[in-house]
């Protein structure tokens, strides 16, 4: 009992059937808690007259309910009927029929809603909800429509065969167009219990049809042919994804496999695709251990030609091979806190190779080009989550080997280079404060036979902007020479002809980029975005000797974009993007190119079935 009031109390307890239990005289003062323990003496009683028959029950479960007059509240346990009269027998569970169900009204959304062909939302045996036949195979379809276009402003040289004859500056036409649109599919036949266990097998095939056009303002940048003009219409058919996988083995009772996958598929070896991102044939092996804290990837990829218009794959044998080790421990030193170790090898032999256009792009059209190889073995550690409210990726990689004979160096160079990368963001209500800082050093003495410039394999980065960032999204090639500064899709400077065909590169300027961002959640369904980065040559001694000029300044410039991503439905089936960047030239790009400011402005649509 509570707020009871001081004063002196009688306590008396009465219980049918039990002799009454009296104590008199308790003293409460205020704030005293009183507590007493008692034994009840059961008194004697007469017999109990015979409980009656309980009256027949419904062939169906009810409510309770009170029982009739004169019949006691105690009845006698009931018989529990055969199984046959409770369950009925559905020998497809699949194929189970929920009854039509409206809660709130027909325009409200509602469970056991029927599902359709053309519906990705609810129940569709093309997204996987059921067997395509049987009771555990299943087939999961989708589609992507993915468009991207830009208009943007890079420096482009007025050649022998200018679009404008009376052209005297040496920098043409510096506008850009480009349109593309690509249509991807998916088709995911599997084995297994869909979300109980890993898959016992699979197997997929991705198509893609990829249309391109292109509009520049000089002859001679589309094609070497200058009588080909400023315009390029192109597409590519490929297939992106073909391959099997098993599951070999389970190794505990929470489920850690060991699979295998073979045939072409998709790789990312870090968190951030600053070191392997593609889709390439190779043998995977991969698995987890320890209920899923530690999971680990060894993979060979045999990697193939692209098409240089679209970078899709083609079914030629390009002479490079690539072989990809990781290891994760989730959960490191303390939870939300991923951390992993890396090994890559690349061995990629000498070739000749011209790309789709007609342009030479192995060995790389620069200084000593003659065909060359590279050997490279990259050593990693990386970590991504969160410490308390921080989220926080980092990244640094080392890189050692040799290349065979380096064209810009003109001379064998034995590799030794570095890689560092850290971002830091907070959240805070509908806000996300970024900072982050990337590192790639840079070959003060190209000549001395050591390269200390950072090259990856292929690398695909979502940092420092991402798409939001000018540097990331824009290739700027490297006037005067066949090689490009930065390749689309790209942070390093890497002077190389071409990320997707060309050889990496180790005799470079490096590269540090400042950043910093912003990410508002304006509304569920928009969310803006601004970036800024300042970005400075490591040592720019490298694009001193490719352009036979000197001095080139460090300071690169200043890259600031403003975009918006738009999902209508609240789900990534429609995804609208758009960012608009202007570049600002420091001393060093000045020295290279021009002091005109630079933009571009994008936008994406992507539809996903």
């Amino acid at each position: 009992m509570l707020d009871v009031a001081p004063g002196r109390y009688s306590l008396i307890i009465q219980l049918p059937g039990f002799r009454t239990v009296t104590r008199e005289g308790i003293t409460l003062r205020a704030g005293d808690t009183f507590a007493a323990e008692f034994t009840l003496e059961r008194l004697a009683t007469s017999p109990t007259a015979p409980i009656p028959e309980a009256p027949p029950q419904p062939p169906y479960r009810t409510l309770p309910q009170a029982p009739p007059e004169g019949m006691p509240d105690v009845l006698p346990p009931q018989i529990i009927p055969p199984a046959g009269q409770v369950f009925r027998p559905v020998p497809n569970r699949w194929g189970f029929d929920f009854p039509a169900y409206r809660r709130y009204g027909p325009q409200d959304e509602a469970p056991y809603v029927p599902g359709h062909w053309y519906d990705p939302f609810n129940r569709n045996k093309l997204k996987g909800d059921y067997p395509i036949f049987g009771q555990q195979n299943f087939l999961a379809v989708s589609a992507t429509s993915d468009t991207f276009a830009v208009h943007r402003r890079i420096p482009i040289p007025s050649g022998l065969g200018s679009a404008d004859p009376d052209s005297q500056e040496f920098f043409g036409k510096f506008g850009q167009t480009a349109l593309v649109q690509t249509f991807a599919f998916r088709f995911d036949l599997y084995h297994g219990d869909t979300s109980f266990r890993p898959i016992d097998w699979r197997i997929r095939l991705a198509p893609e049809i990829n249309i391109n056009y292109v509009r520049v303002g000089e002859n001679g940048i589309l094609s070497p042919d200058v009588r080909k003009g400023t315009t390029r219409l192109d597409s590519q058919v490929a297939l992106q994804e073909a391959f099997f996988e098993a599951r070999m083995r389970s190794l505990s009772r929470t489920f850690d496999t060991i699979s295998v996958r073979a045939g072409t598929q998709a790789f990312n070896s870090d968190f951030r695709g600053f070191l392997f991102y593609d889709n390439e044939p190779g043998l995977r092996v991969f698995g987890n251990l320890g209920a899923n804290r530690w999971q680990y990837n060894a993979a060979y990829f045999a990697m193939l030609e692209k098409d240089s218009n679209s970078g899709l794959n083609s079914f030629r044998y390009r002479h490079q091979g690539v072989f990809a080790g990781n290891l994760y421990r989730q959960d490191f030193l303390r939870r939300g806190y991923t951390l992993q170790l890396s090994f890559h090898y690349d061995k990629d032999d000498a070739s000749v190779e011209y790309d789709t256009n007609g342009f030479l792009v192995r060995p790389a059209p620069v200084g000593l080009a003659k065909p060359h190889a590279v050997r490279a073995q990259y050593y990693g550690i990386a970590g991504d989550g969160h410490i308390g409210r921080l989220n926080l990726t980092h990244a640094f990689y080392q890189v050692l080997g040799h290349d065979t004979r380096n064209p810009i160096a003109g001379r064998r160079t034995d590799i030794n280079a570095q890689m560092a990368a850290v971002e830091v963001s907070m959240d805070r209500d509908w806000l996300r404060y970024k900072g982050s800082f990337f590192f790639a050093s840079g070959d003060k003495d190209p000549r001395d036979g050591t390269a200390r410039g950072f090259d990856a394999i292929f690398d695909n980065p979502n940092f420092a902007g991402g798409f939001f960032s000018f540097w990331n999204r824009e290739g700027i090639r490297l006037t005067g020479s066949g090689v490009g500064l930065v390749s689309a899709g790209s942070l390093l400077p890497s002077l190389r002809s071409s990320k997707s065909q060309g050889q990496a590169n180790f005799v470079n300027p490096g590269v540090l980029i400042f950043n910093g961002g912003l990410e508002a959640d304006l509304t569920p369904k928009l969310r803006a975005v601004a970036n800024f980065n300042w970005i400075r040559f490591h040592h720019p001694e490298p694009i001193a000797l490719t352009l036979f000029q000197s001095p080139i300044g460090a300071n690169v410039g200043a890259d600031a974009g403003l975009g918006l991503v738009y999902r209508p439905p609240l789900t990534d089936n429609i995804v609208i993007s758009g960012v608009f960047n202007t570049f600002h030239p420091a001393q060093g790009f000045v020295d290279i190119f021009a002091g005109k400011t630079l933009f571009s402005a994008a936008a994406n649509v992507r539809f996903s079935f």
